[in-house]
């Protein structure tokens, strides 16, 4: 049968998954998406993320590559997903890819966001799910400080969940942006890289933000990006400040009416 390869760019409110990756019982975003796909090709169809978003995390622009019958068109697809989707995911864009693309290997950029609230109202109901309330002043000129050690490529094995990666990986990453901006009620830490490992963001933020506290010294980031475990590494911060905001995939993955 002639599948068609289509990018389905996908939003969804991490709060009441256990995470992107299908589990046997638990509730995922990869499960709902598969589940609505079954009912709508007649058969089972695998929905590939680009990255795999732990319990809690949020995603404006996760990329979810399918392969279905050709008779879906992505604006076909796009709709009837939608319709049946659950109300806390929603397919913001479709497209045609070429044959060979595949939604992890042949992207180029992920760009992440952390929400930082530093005000009174940030444990709001309407903010608390969204942001890591955070009550002790930062200072701005550390934050700045820490994220710009970040920038090219460096090894982050300190920054990483021990053994949550192939046995042979170099753990090196190349970090393109890292910049915290200030915005009402506090903070968000953008950062975009080649490539993330398992807690990655959330490892740099709980340790940037104790460095901004004055627990931790100045200058602590660069002395991490050389250790060769995480052991000295502060607490991630909370999954539910976290999303994955773009996925960025060459032009030429993409079909001509794509």
């Amino acid at each position: 049968m002639d599948l068609r390869p289509i990018l389905l760019v996908t939003q969804y409110d991490g709060g009441r998954f256990a995470g992107w990756q299908r589990q046997p019982v638990a509730r995922t975003v990869q499960g709902e998406m598969e589940a609505v796909l079954a009912r709508l090709c007649g058969t089972a169809v695998p929905a590939v993320g680009a990255g795999r978003t732990d319990a809690g995390v949020h995603a404006h622009g996760q990329g979810v590559g399918v392969r279905v019958p050709a008779r879906w068109s992505p604006e076909r697809l796009q709709r009837a997903i939608n319709a049946l989707l659950p109300p806390d995911i929603w397919v913001a864009s479709a497209h045609e890819m070429v044959a060979d693309f595949h939604p992890r290997r042949s992207a180029i950029k992920r760009r992440y966001g952390y929400l930082v609230g530093t005000d009174d109202a940030a444990r709001s109901p309407f903010r608390r799910r969204y942001e890591w309330a955070v009550p002790r002043p930062l200072a701005a000129e550390a934050l700045h400080a820490e994220a710009s050690h970040l920038l090219g490529e460096h090894t982050f094995r300190a920054f990483a969940v021990a053994r949550t990666a192939p046995i042979d990986d170099h753990h090196r990453c190349v970090i393109q942006h890292a910049a915290w901006v200030p915005r009402d009620g506090g903070w968000v830490f953008e950062v975009a890289a080649n490539r993330f490992l398992h807690h990655m963001v959330r490892f740099l933020v709980g340790t940037m933000i104790d460095v901004a506290q004055g627990r931790r010294p100045r200058g602590t980031i660069a002395r991490l990006l050389v250790a060769s475990d995480n052991t000295e590494t502060s607490p991630p911060a909370p999954a539910h400040g976290l999303s994955l905001r773009e996925v960025v995939y060459p032009v030429s993955c993409y079909a001509p009416n794509g």
